[in-house]
């Protein structure tokens, strides 16, 4: 039976970085557990088709789904909350609107009227915001950008539209705004939140609900006077105050009755969730039993959005394995030799990220050269696989120019691109990309920690382990632990000699969410904590 869809935007405003998908998330996720049926897609305003070509600088983490859609790293944060799988489907940017719409025209599909920001662009977006139409309860619309954003104006006019046509009591708009304490007055200040408000209402949207972020509890005289100057009720306006982790922030908001507020309005019928699940993990998360240094080695370590899913992976497994990962950042470009190494004194496992080009890759190298030498537990991610590979055939297999093609012409790529890639022009949306299947090795580690013998894993990368150099890396000792179906491409490697040295060509860090983590960053935790333990004998 087809639902009666309600559908939630979430919008920002004052300044950026508030965590509209942090909130977006947490509401999904104590609708979910009320029973309700729940789904969220982002909507970016950047003229970028996807965010496979920008630089990680420039916007962070590219997640990637499990049908392969590159997409903003919130789309991690709606899986690893609610426990679910999304598509490309929950991925709209404004360049894929207007490309489009703009091949529609080409194609003479407008009989020949002039194409328009309204109706064309924003018939457009409405086709998307209700793409989920009857098959869930309630669509999450988060709005990407600040409001007054010139490139946000036709997403926010198509959630207009939407409030009209579906109806106020179908459509509610929530919107997370910013007041902040000026430390020389001794006040909170409500005035930035009024004109963020303001603006909403100029392009048409009454919020029915603020989210306030504050680092201060807000008193009930300045929700009063927020509710009034924002047309607000004073029970919808919602302090979002700071918390120790960012998996605390749904029962914050529970202690608000937010759900409740939002259900009410919605009439939405449900009993109010225990979350007492998620309460045990997040208790976990602030009070482990133990604790363990993990260098973390990438050439984005100053920019930690970079590797946001690895980061929230290893909070996982600490609460699987109740035990702290303390991340130590290691810029592998920055730091090589007598540096690095003193910079890897004292952890208890080395994590190698992720990454493109050869910028960094030499210190990633050193790295794994020094943990597998001293028998301290790796995990290799994608090119952390590849580097790992060009380590062992350099000083155990003695090919002392091995790399990797997507660095240059050398004697022995170990690394090279697959058949089918070579001569590529256009970059984005050619790689390797989602869910691929992987046949794990009986006896291995990576069959010891999912404890099956297929699985499937999210891949974003080009080059692969060459296979002229696979039977000399086996035979100085490296176990290809998982191979695809056909048995032609490398996805895991590990050393039967070493406490934990386990790599993969994938990204097991899309597939963690909260509460049951991810088995291979749980088994990384648990050897980085023997090893602590032996250390310490």
């Amino acid at each position: 039976m087809a639902k009666n869809t309600r559908y939630l935007f979430i919008t920002g405003g004052v300044l950026s970085s508030l965590g509209k998908g942090i909130a977006s998330a947490s509401l999904g996720l104590l609708l979910q557990e009320r029973g309700h049926t729940v789904t969220i897609a982002k909507f970016d305003p950047y003229i970028n088709v996807d965010p496979g070509t920008m630089s990680p600088y420039q916007h962070g983490e590219v997640y990637v789904t499990s049908d392969g859609a590159e997409t903003d790293l919130d789309l991690g944060h709606y899986e690893r909350f609610l426990d679910i799988q999304l598509s490309r489907e929950n991925n709209t940017t404004a360049g894929q609107i207007y490309y489009d719409v703009i091949t529609k025209e080409r194609q003479g599909k407008f009989l020949g009227k002039t194409v328009q920001v309204v109706p064309h662009i924003t018939n457009e977006i409405k086709k998307r915001m209700t793409a989920f139409e009857g098959k869930y309860d309630v669509v999450i619309n988060e709005i990407g950008g600040t409001v007054g954003d010139i490139e946000s104006l036709p997403f926010l006019e198509a959630s207009r539209q939407m409030t009209i046509e579906k109806g106020r009591s179908r459509v509610l708009n929530v919107h997370l705004t910013y007041v902040p304490y000026i430390k020389s007055a001794g006040e909170l200040k409500t005035k930035p939140t009024q004109h963020s408000v303001k603006t909403l209402m100029e392009y048409g949207i009454q919020p029915d609900i603020l989210l306030c972020r504050s680092e201060h509890k807000l008193s009930r005289d300045l929700r009063n006077k927020i509710a009034l100057f924002c047309n607000v009720e004073e029970q919808s306006v919602i302090e979002a105050l700071d918390v120790e982790t960012i998996y605390e922030v749904p029962l914050s908001y529970r202690r608000r009755n937010l759900d409740e507020i939002v259900c009410k309005k919605l009439d939405l019928k449900s009993e109010r969730p225990k979350m007492t699940t998620w309460s045990r993990f997040v208790n976990k998360i602030k009070n482990p039993t133990d604790e363990v240094e993990i260098a973390f080695v990438g050439k984005y370590t100053e920019y930690h959005d970079a590797y946001k899913s690895i980061i929230e992976a290893m909070v996982h497994a600490g609460a699987v394995a109740n035990t702290r990962a303390n991340l130590r950042w290691v810029d592998s470009e920055q730091l090589q030799g007598e540096e690095l190494l003193k910079e890897l004194e004292g952890i208890h496992g080395v994590l190698v990220a992720p990454g493109f080009g050869s910028r960094g890759v030499e210190g990633k190298i050193q790295a794994i050269e020094m943990v597998r030498r001293k028998n301290i537990p790796f995990f290799g991610i994608c090119l952390g696989l590849q580097c790992a590979v060009i380590e062992y055939a350099r000083n155990v297999c003695g090919l002392k120019d091995a790399n990797s093609g997507e660095f240059g012409k050398f004697e022995h790529n170990v690394i090279d691109l697959m058949p089918d890639q070579k001569g590529l022009v256009n970059k984005g949306g050619t790689m390797r990309l989602g869910d691929y299947p992987c046949v794990l090795k009986p006896g291995t580690r990576a069959r010891d920690a999912y404890k099956k013998d297929v699985i499937n894993e999210r891949h974003r990368h080009r080059y692969e382990v060459n296979n002229e150099y696979r039977g000399l890396l086996e035979e100085h000792g490296m176990v290809f632990s998982g191979l695809s179906p056909d048995g032609n491409l490398v996805e895991m490697i590990e050393l039967s000699d070493h406490p934990w040295f386990v790599a993969g060509q994938f990204h097991p860090e899309f597939e963690s969410t909260a509460v049951s983590g991810h088995p291979l960053f749980v088994g990384f935790i648990k050897a980085a904590r023997a090893y602590k333990s032996g250390l310490s004998d």
